[in-house]
């Protein structure tokens, strides 16, 4: 099946943009080019691009999706090192679900303290300028 980039970007719901960005960075291979010197994408381009987009939808770093492509090359080998990289990505999500867990903890007390005053005594806006978290 031979397929222009816009064929491809239709079948994928990805972007042209993308699509040429993933090719620039080696993520997807340069596709044959026509008489007409224009892309042809195939069946394994189509089938790169959807596994791209699945693991950017979860998350996954380039550099995550860079090593699963090259662990998915050997096929008969332990998923060991597939494993942990998703366990990896896992952790990751649980941290920033902790953080925005207590993010949200702290602008829910922030909120409770709301005395819908004026802003010179608002505690929302003093919370702001003197936060307890030591960032600037």
């Amino acid at each position: 099946m031979d397929l222009t980039i816009g064929d491809l970007a239709r079948a994928t719901g990805c972007k042209i943009p993308t699509i040429r960005y993933y090719e620039a960075i080696g993520l997807m291979p340069a596709p044959p080019r026509s008489a007409g010197n224009q892309r042809l994408y195939g069946d394994a381009h189509l089938a790169r691009l959807a596994f791209l987009r699945h693991g950017r939808d979860l998350g996954f770093s380039q550099a995550a999706i860079r090593d699963l492509l090259e662990l998915s090359d050997h096929p008969d080998q332990p998923c060991d090192a597939v494993d942990a990289i998703a366990r990896r990505h896992l952790d990751e999500i649980t941290q920033r679900i902790e953080q925005l867990s207590a993010l949200r903890a702290e602008l829910e007390h922030v909120l409770a303290q709301c005395a819908k005053g004026k802003i010179a005594s608002c505690r929302i806006m003093e919370s702001l300028t003197h936060s307890s978290s030591g960032s600037p």
